[in-house]
Order: structure tokens, then C-alpha cells, then sequence
């Protein structure tokens, strides 16, 4: 809980699985963070009145100045609600969850993408361009073009997980030969299962093995950073891009991605010549809820 602060700015970070939250002062500096579970099933005003709840215990006596959500989906920004989003999220798409928010908060509230806020987030120090990259149950992306979110007219942009020309197998949204066939966490399971005849229960169980010495793990992870690797050069040669961040749990097996993505790179650089730099996030959990609050703030300029 805040000491000291008599306003603070809020970050909210909604997911499939939890709602993930933080408030910093004026300067950014983090005062408190704090984690719920997500009640995905049970609907939009389930939803809203528990990140309300997590706000209130994280702002304690400080008043909220604004607030920030970076929230997995579509995004009308004009509505402030989710366009389209999993069919996990009960009652979600359509739901008015800026105003729900603002007024439970008495704060403004502004919805952004989750890949987006991480990309905001994790780019605060970046005066450019930058691609960004989540790693997850599926991939996410998000793109900053001079400085400034390229979002796209329907809200879209950077969704670099459904684009194609990577294998041949059948993607999560039905169609064929996505990046997200290969490079998510699910994916990756899935193609270990599939070499090894040996199941596992997601990524991270497919990245002890690799590090224990199995070579189909390994594989899996190659193939997955190989891949990653290919779509960044991808998209840098299309825009000239100098960097690429890459966040989402598959991420923290980056000793494992890396030789994939230097394979891909050194094979398919750039013709820009400019060596183009790939590499993890460093924020961690925080990235979306800080991403979150810095798009509130472009929004929405507050006064204490």
C-alpha cells in the first residue's frame, strides 16, 4: 500500500488467468503491486468489480489520478471496449469496460491491448521504432512507429503471431502456417509431443528437458526461435525496424530461443545492413500494467 503518496497512478494488467495490478507516483516509481484471480467465466461486471477491488486495496488512502488496462483482445479505443477477444472471456466483448472502470474509480480510465501496453512499457526508453513480441499461450504483437503506437484503423496492427509461411500445420484461428504454430508455448509443447512421442504440460516443462540434454526439446526450441527470428527480420526489412522485444512466459527460456533466432538472422538479415537487435524484456510481470498507465498518460494528461 502507497505511504506518503496522496495520489498515484494505476496499471492493470487483465488476463485469461488473473488480473495483475500496480501503482506509481508521479516520478513512476512503483509503490505497490498486488494479483487476483480472474473470474473469466462469470462476466464483465465479475471482471470489472474485481480489478476494482485490486485497485482499491493497491491505491489505499491515495486518490487515483488515472488509470490504465492493458487487456488481451481487439480493442475499440473510440468505445473503450474489447472488439474481439477469446471465447475464454464470458460476456466481454462488447462490454463498456473503460466506463465501468471510471466510474467504480472515479478516475479515467483508458483500454489498450496487452501487447501493446507491454510494448509501451518495455520501449520508455526507445525515441523510435520498435516491433514487440509476446510469447504466450499464442503470439501477440504490437508495433511503435516514431515514437507513437501503430494500432492500425481496426485496431489490429503488429498482429505478427497470424501471419504465415512457417510450416504447414494448422493454426489455433484455423488457418495454416502461422508463427503461432511454431514459436508459442502451446506450440511448443505440441511440436516436442509431436518429435518425441512424449507429452508435456506447456513450455516450461519442454524447456527442463532441453536444458536437462534432450535433443527433441532442444529442437523444439530451435525451430521456435528460428522462426521468431525469421518474422522480426521480416517485419524490420518491410519497416526499417532497429529492435525487437520479446516478452509472454515462452521468453524466460531465451538461452534456448537464442540459437534459433542468431540462425535466422544470420541467414536472412536485414538488407537494410543494420544489424537488427533482438532481445528478451526486461520489466517482467510489470511490463503491461507500466505499458497500461503510459498510455493513460498519453491519453489522458492529469493534474494532481
Amino acid at each position: 500500500m502507497p505511504t506518503g503518496a496522496d495520489t498515484v497512478l494505476l496499471g492493470l494488467d487483465i488476463g485469461g488467468t488473473k488480473i495483475a495490478g500496480l501503482v506509481t507516483d508521479g516520478t513512476g516509481q512503483i509503490l505497490a503491486r498486488d494479483s487476483v484471480v480472474a473470474p473469466v467465466r462469470e462476466g464483465g461486471q465479475a471482471m470489472a468489480a474485481a480489478a476494482t477491488a485490486l485497485a482499491v486495496g493497491l491505491a489505499g488512502n491515495a486518490r487515483i489520478l488515472s488509470a490504465g488496462v492493458g487487456a488481451a483482445g481487439v480493442i475499440d479505443h473510440g468505445a473503450g471496449t474489447i472488439r474481439a477477444a477469446s471465447a475464454t472471456f464470458v460476456d466481454w466483448v462488447g462490454f463498456p469496460l473503460a466506463a465501468e472502470l471510471s466510474e467504480r474509480l472515479g478516475a479515467p480510465v483508458t483500454i489498450e491491448n496487452d501487447v501493446n501496453a507491454f510494448l509501451l512499457g518495455e520501449a520508455a526508453d526507445i525515441a523510435g521504432d520498435a516491433l514487440g513480441i509476446m510469447l504466450g499461450t499464442g503470439v501477440g504483437g504490437a508495433l511503435i512507429i516514431d515514437g507513437d503506437l501503430r494500432r492500425g484503423p481496426h485496431g489490429a496492427a503488429g498482429e505478427i503471431g497470424h501471419t504465415a509461411g512457417y510450416s504447414d500445420l494448422v493454426c489455433t484461428c484455423g488457418q495454416v502456417g502461422h508463427l503461432e504454430t511454431l514459436s508459442s508455448g502451446t506450440s511448443i509443447a505440441l511440436r516436442y509431443a509431436e518429435r518425441s512421442g512424449r507429452s508435456a504440460s506447456g513450455a516450461r516443462e519442454v524447456a527442463d528437458r532441453a536444458r536437462a540434454g534432450d535433443e527433441h526439446a532442444i529442437a523444439a526450441f530451435h525451430t521456435a526461435g528460428h522462426a521468431l527470428g525469421l518474422a522480426c527480420a521480416r517485419v524490420a526489412t518491410l519497416l526499417d525496424l532497429p529492435v525487437a522485444i520479446v516478452g509472454g512466459g515462452v521468453a524466460h527460456a531465451w538461452d534456448l530461443l537464442q540459437p534459433g533466432i542468431d540462425a535466422a538472422l544470420e541467414a536472412n538479415a536485414p538488407v537494410s545492413g543494420i544489424p537488427l537487435e533482438i532481445r528478451p524484456g526486461r520489466l517482467g510481470s510489470d511490463a503491461v500494467a507500466l505499458g497500461a498507465i503510459e498510455s493513460a498518460r498519453r491519453a489522458v494528461p492529469v493534474v494532481a
